[in-house]
């Protein structure tokens, strides 16, 4: 038996970096962002057919950071926040580190001015 246990912290979802990865994918959630929108409507202000968004938009789905509502014919996608949350949970471990490494940064960068 061992006197320590190491304590691993889950990562987020690899599907959330995935998702977010990719450049169509971020600005198809940005454009969501200002409110839920069909799929024409966010088909039509990219220059990438409607099949590609909706790959897109399935992806984001897969990643659990949109959702979407139907309406008869129509599908409307929309931000799911909460799908964030694993993302902001593992930037949220981290940020306690940052301030020491930032000062011990300027520091060296002060004694490399000298």
């Amino acid at each position: 038996m061992h006197k320590y246990q190491l304590i691993v912290s889950p990562m987020p979802e690899p599907d959330i970096f995935r998702a977010l990865g990719d450049p169509t994918r971020r600005a198809v959630y940005e454009r969501l962002s200002g409110g839920e929108l069909s799929v024409s409507a966010l088909t039509a202000g990219f220059a990438i057919s409607q099949p590609a968004v909706s790959q897109h938009l399935a992806a984001l789905k897969a990643a659990g950071l949109v959702g979407e509502r139907r309406e008869g014919r129509n599908v409307f996608y929309r931000i799911e926040p909460q799908g964030l949350t694993p993302l902001l949970d593992w930037v949220a471990r981290y940020r306690a580190f940052w301030p020491q490494k930032i000062e011990k940064l300027k520091d060296l960068l002060k004694d490399m001015d000298q």
